[in-house]
């Protein structure tokens, strides 16, 4: 069985937002430091991962949502690296309070990417093996991300601090545009519950990027659908499903 990490953190105030909850560059910000915790005890960290040439880049994001961290919160991470093929590795995250509630889980998609040529790479197993994942043969199927049909869009220039050191944006990131054009009203009325993201491109510093949106009124509640493009083309896409805040109800 793939080995898994844990690591326990106090959810910071400037971890989070008006609603005193977490926001999702500093949640995935944590769960990816986890991850890279345990790469490091396994003697599988960037540096020997870089040694190849070789950097790891995320492509997908699926995440379930009891509800989110809050402000001053012990929380629990926990890591596995769950199953590999060819070109794929999937990873799961676990978010736990301190009773061991299940706050959130998150699945996540990894691939190798050459340093230089920024082109996908086979997996090597000299860096995958001490996690002991389960190697597969087939790729696993993420769950359809539904298109925007008729939405809106606001532009966004990519900032200094948006980039980090791979010289891109990190994918933590995209959730600032994508979340911001929502609004305040919107985003202190309703809480996450469920979020599909793909990332299919990067952007760079100076690029200037559109963020699309589109909220449907659902029975089950609100479903955002969006798109990140740039002179026409899809760099990333994403959907949310959110219900009432219990703070408004």
């Amino acid at each position: 069985m793939a080995k898994k990490y844990t690591k326990k953190h106090e959810v910071s105030y400037y971890e989070c937002d008006v609603n005193q909850t977490m926001t999702f560059p500093s949640m995935l910000g944590v769960v990816i430091k986890t991850s890279e915790e345990q790469s490091d005890v396994l003697g599988r960290g960037s540096d020997f991962v870089n040694s190849f040439g070789l950097t790891w880049v995320i492509t997908n994001y699926s995440m379930e949502i009891a509800r989110l961290p809050r402000v001053g919160e012990q929380i629990t991470v926990t890591t596995q690296a769950m199953e590999y093929n060819k070109f794929f590795c999937y990873r799961n995250f676990w978010i736990h309070d301190e009773e061991g509630h299940e706050l959130v889980k998150i699945e996540s998609v990894f691939v190798l990417m050459d340093f230089v040529n920024r082109k996908m790479s086979s997996v090597n197993e000299e860096i995958i093996a001490p996690f002991e994942s389960n190697k597969i043969k087939k790729i696993k199927r993420q769950e359809k991300i539904e298109k925007i049909e008729s939405g809106l869009m606001l532009p966004y220039r990519v900032r200094f601090y948006d980039i980090d050191s791979n010289q891109h944006v990190n994918n933590a990131m995209y959730f600032n545009w994508i979340i911001d054009v929502l609004g305040y009203d919107f985003l202190t009325t309703y809480t996450p519950e469920k979020v599909l993201i793909r990332f299919d491109k990067e952007v760079e510093y100076g690029n200037e990027i559109e963020s699309h949106y589109e909220q449907v009124t659902r029975d089950e509640g609100v479903l955002t659908r969006h798109e990140i493009k740039m002179q026409g083309q899809l760099y990333c896409e994403a959907n949310i499903s959110w219900k009432v805040s219990k703070q408004v109800k």
